[in-house]
């Protein structure tokens, strides 16, 4: 049985839709952009700024010295100045529960929130923060509980407790409720607004204007609520988009042969099952115990996307497309065409969990990852069409980022012959949870048919786990992203790093990487 159970894309889209009343005649009236922030304080000119970058952190696993509050206390350093912290998802493992989200969210990020010297008493449906922090959703945002293992959860707690000397699955006993602890913690939800409340609320919070139309205004240390789980936003000139690739994941079609992909996934069972039965007492060693889980939640991502390719096979076979959330693409398009003929717009940055390209070795060929680069390219192509020659040799965005593969990379994009082509890419999953390993097959991503690949992507940087044994290295990660005062936009990415080494935490020495 997999440790968590998935929503399918029609049934997240939807759900989420009506926790912000999505299409609702108020919003339309009052010609409000439902997926616009605007954050106060703009300089609104192209000035130069920092922000940071952290991804798959929200672990519970350690309990005492914790990498992922190392991390923060990283960004603590290197981050005063920043002007805002993205988030590429992953928020609280395993399952986004929300009675994870003291432990696994609030507690080692308490230095950003209001009233965070006192966190135990902190809402999670009722945060502020000092600083604008702004997710996006994780796989693991939107997980549920299978029924039997919520049950099992809810009637044995004090009995888990014990059972963490072998295994901690990290979850409590429910999951997110298709996102809906990641929507409370983060967006205005406007479905706990009362109808009759509805119009005030509207007028009270979408106070800003830009290029014309009225978006919420996001005001740090007072009201720090997203409009929705995609959006953007602009900082000195630069367009923020945020994604929710929860949505546009769905494995291709890979053929009408799953006999591969059965093999696989027995293969895989037989390994997790092994996992479970070479269980023992780990005496106290947290990172044993995060190495375990890690391997047991890997098992299980492996498992699920298998299985969902073998979903789409069958879907295809019966005539049927794969589900995609359309909307939320075409919306992205749009967007990114505006913003290329908005003169007041330098750059263009986008962030979503599920990366198109990595090295990592879990992730880099699997259904969701290939799926994602199909997608966002499908979309680039568009963008690229409608814009002929505007972008005059430029990539389309300027720095994408992405999490779910655990680890820092950067890549760099080739000539895929694509709207993609050139985009650098910076893939920052490794701010808690633990590490994995860069493929054994190389930097170099291949794509094409055999006899004619060509490279569509090169590994410049790749932090995660290394060595083994006595030599093994953890490093965890976070971004420090530095942005040039002017036009074109120009970048420097800072890597911010806690390493582990032989159970001692080591100062890391890496050169900051311009683009």
């Amino acid at each position: 049985m997999n440790l968590a159970s998935e929503a399918d894309i029609a049934t997240k889209v939807s759900r989420m839709a009506d926790r912000v009343r999505w299409g609702h005649p108020e919003i339309v009236r009052r010609g409000i952009d439902p997926c616009r922030l605007a954050i106060e304080g703009d300089p609104e000119s192209p000035e130069a700024f920092s922000f940071l970058v952290l991804g798959d952190s929200g672990t519970g696993l350690h309990r005492r010295d914790t990498p992922q509050r190392r991390v923060a206390e990283q960004l603590l350093a290197h981050g005063a100045d920043a002007r805002f912290l993205l988030h590429t998802g992953d928020v609280v493992y395993q399952v986004g529960s929300s009675e994870q989200y003291p432990d696994n969210f609030i507690r080692p990020y308490r230095e950003w929130i209001v009233g965070g010297e006192d966190w135990r008493r902190l809402r999670y449906d009722r945060l502020v923060f000092r600083v604008p922090f702004l997710p996006v959703l994780g796989n693991h945002d939107y997980y549920d509980l299978p029924l039997p293992l919520g049950l099992l959860a809810g009637l044995t707690a004090p009995p888990r407790r014990l059972l963490r000397a072998w295994l901690d699955l990290d979850v409590g006993w429910h999951g997110s409720y298709v996102g809906q602890a990641w929507a409370r913690a983060f967006v205005d939800v406007l479905s706990a607004v009362p109808e009759a409340d509805l119009g005030d609320h509207l007028e009270s919070t979408r106070t800003a204007t830009v290029d014309g139309a009225r978006c919420l205004l996001y005001r740090p240390g007072r009201f720090t609520r997203l409009p929705h789980r995609h959006y953007t936003f602009r900082w000195a000139g630069v367009d923020v988009f945020a994604l929710d690739s929860n949505t546009f994941n769905q494995p291709l079609p890979g053929g009408t042969d799953d006999g591969e992909l059965h093999q696989r996934r027995q293969r895989l069972d037989a390994e997790r099952a092994s996992l479970l039965l070479s269980l023992g007492p780990l005496g106290g060693d947290e990172d044993i115990r995060d190495d375990r889980a890690a391997k047991a939640e890997q098992l299980d991502e492996q498992i699920r996307d298998i299985d969902k390719q073998l979903a789409s096979g069958v879907s295809a076979r019966a005539g049927q497309a794969p589900a995609v959330d359309g909307a939320q693409l075409d919306w992205f398009a749009d967007a990114l065409i505006a913003s290329w003929r908005n003169p007041a717009v330098r750059g263009r940055l986008l962030v979503l969990h599920h990366p198109p390209v990595v090295t990592e070795a879990s992730k880099w060929d699997q259904g969701q990852t290939l799926a994602v680069r199909a997608q966002l390219r499908r979309v680039l192509d568009r963008v690229a069409a409608a814009l002929g020659d505007l972008p005059a040799g430029r990539p389309l965005l300027d720095l994408a980022f992405s999490g779910h593969a655990h680890c820092l990379e950067v890549l760099d994009t080739g000539d895929t012959g694509h709207g993609d082509a050139h985009i650098p890419w910076a893939i920052c999953g490794g701010s808690g949870y633990s590490l994995r390993r860069q493929r054994r097959e190389g930097p170099e991503l291949l794509e094409g048919p055999p006899g004619a690949e060509r490279v569509v992507a090169r590994s410049r940087l790749f932090l995660g786990r290394s060595g083994r044994g006595s030599a093994l290295r953890r490093a965890y990660s976070a971004l420090r992203v530095e942005v040039a005062a002017g036009t074109p936009l120009k970048l420097t990415l800072v890597p911010l790093v806690a390493e582990k080494a032989q159970g001692e935490w080591r100062p890391y020495r890496g050169a900051a990487i311009p683009l």
